[in-house]
């Protein structure tokens, strides 16, 4: 239902809304005055004031609600290095974020002035409801021309670089990226492991594989990012790429597989979907802090992870801790979900802290995980777990991005494609769409620019769909949008050429606002 108001009713609501919220914008859209104290009654008929004199007659001036987005794109800024480099790319500022103007391509020239142009006559506030919803039927149904430009990134194949970092095959390489090209994507993602690059020596980096890799890559003219979680090494050998733009973000690993996460849900250790995973607290770091929070607090008894929280593979309804009416919203477990929460944002703080000094200037990805099971009970189990303390009487997000914010991150959210049934996503309580919503809103709030990770199956239109809606809101009268989005491949792509290859190119089209029709079954 919150969805559903957001995206179509035009309702101002917050990324974590209450039932006292949705009435308070019913009540508001019905013409009543709503105080914070929760007072309403009816508001007294105001005589609508005379449009100007230039418009009368061509447009009915009204007065809009701001759905759930608030704030405008041109509010963020990843720091004055970045910002330097506007006049050099041929974006419109309204449409791209200034923190991702090291990623824009430099080639993309499209200016929508519907989007644009800043003059009364285009302003939504000149338009009725109604006018609003035709306008923005004619710009999204079946027709992505003249949308928002969106990089689109492709992972490169895994197993490029040996053991001993050195590039496998450099003409296969060629071959993926020349593929590539074909199908006009703005670059590719290199995964740089510190198991490769540091495999001998301590603190002895060897990237003569990568430096290869990355001078195949610029023969093409594509832009990489790359994941690592080793820095200043990188900085140094790379710095003259950088300095190039042929880097245009670095990925920062916080967690498990790279994600800002506790690694709460390990297959090695026996964890399979839909378990609700277990709390990392309970080595002797952990254990000594969560001790002293607890003395500070003024109760010692407190000093301890939960002991009826379940196991890897528990459902949330087996736990005494997860159930609903559970042990996670008592005096004791918001304490304690408090501090496991708190210790993950203040590590990520830290890491982020020494990233920016590392890469003065550059922009800096950080991945959020999609932990969508158990989303539609109570406690979130599987998200208390990983460190997001996001029940539903708690936005968990925000405490994270308001940090991440603080550093200037843009903001990478994974959504995964159709990996389970819908009975298996049934049994566990799963949304993955309501969380990517909140997730994405709740960044866009706090002025994060947001991309997105996905892997895209071949010949699946409907998630082909999805993803252009997820990354082109409809009816978004703040014309959010992502700021990339990255294509993990799950095959490689020479041997997707033949099965995908006009899907992922029509794909791509829309992405960068060129398709004229959108994909048909």
């Amino acid at each position: 239902m919150l969805a559903g108001l957001r995206q179509h009713g035009n309702f101002p609501l917050p990324a974590r809304a209450d039932m006292n919220d949705v009435l308070a914008a019913l009540a508001r859209a019905a013409g009543w005055t709503v105080h914070p104290d929760g007072t309403t009654f009816l508001s007294s008929p105001q005589p609508p004031l005379p449009p100007p004199a230039q418009f009368q007659g061509a447009f009915q001036a009204t007065s809009l609600e701001t759905p759930v987005f608030t704030n405008s794109l041109n509010s963020y800024a990843i720091g004055t290095p970045l910002d330097s480099q506007a006049s050099a790319l041929q974006t419109d500022d309204s449409l791209s974020p200034s923190s991702l103007d090291s990623v824009v391509v430099a080639e993309q020239s499209i200016k929508n002035e519907s989007y644009g142009n800043s003059s009364s006559a285009n302003s939504l506030n000149c338009m009725g409801s109604d006018q609003q919803l035709l306008r923005a039927s004619a710009v999204w149904a079946g027709d992505f021309t003249k949308t928002p430009y969106i990089p689109v990134y492709a992972s490169l194949s895994m197993g490029i670089i040996n053991c001993y970092c050195q590039l496998v095959d450099p003409e296969a390489v060629r071959a993926e990226l020349r593929h590539l090209k074909s199908l006009n994507v703005d670059g590719v993602v290199v995964d740089c492991w510190w198991g490769i690059v540091e495999a001998w020596t301590p603190q002895k980096y060897e990237w003569s594989g990568y430096r290869d890799l990355f001078g195949i890559i610029k023969e093409f003219k594509l832009k990489v990012q790359v994941y690592f979680d080793f820095m200043r090494s990188f900085h140094m050998e790379f710095r003259s790429l950088s300095e190039e733009g042929l880097i245009s973000a670095i990925e920062v690993g916080l967690g498990a597989s790279g994600e800002l996460r506790y690694p709460s849900c390990p297959e090695k250790m026996g964890w399979r979907y839909p378990g609700i995973g277990e709390f990392q607290c309970y080595d002797r770091y952990m254990q000594k802090n969560l001790r002293q929070s607890a003395l500070t607090r003024g109760h010692l008894f407190w000093a301890r992870g939960p002991d009826n929280a379940g196991y890897y593979n528990s459902r949330s309804h087996e736990t005494g801790f997860f159930c609903d009416g559970g042990d996670y919203d008592s005096y004791y477990g918001r304490f304690f979900l408090n501090w496991y929460s708190g210790i993950l944002i203040d590590h990520v703080d830290q890491v982020l802290s020494l990233a920016t000094l590392a890469f003065d200037g550059a922009a800096i990805v950080v991945k959020i995980p999609s932990i969508y099971w158990w989303y539609r009970t109570a406690s979130h189990a599987a998200e208390l777990t990983a460190g997001f303390y996001n029940p539903t009487n708690r936005d968990g997000y925000s405490p994270v991005f308001r940090m991440l914010k603080k550093h200037s991150i843009i903001l990478k959210v994974v959504c995964y494609g159709p990996e389970f049934t819908v009975q298996e996503n049934g049994e566990a309580f799963a949304d993955p769409e309501g969380l990517t919503w909140q997730v994405m809103n709740a960044a866009w709030d706090h002025g994060l620019s947001v991309s997105v990770e996905s892997s895209l199956p071949c010949l699946d239109v409907d998630m082909y769909s999805r993803i252009l809606d997820t990354a082109k809101p409809r009816n978004d009268p703040d014309r959010h949008h992502l700021s990339f989005f990255a294509y993990r491949q799950r095959t490689p792509f020479l041997l997707q050429r033949d099965a995908c290859f006009s899907e992922l190119e029509t794909f791509v089209k829309c992405m960068h606002g060129e398709a004229t029709q959108n994909f048909v079954d």
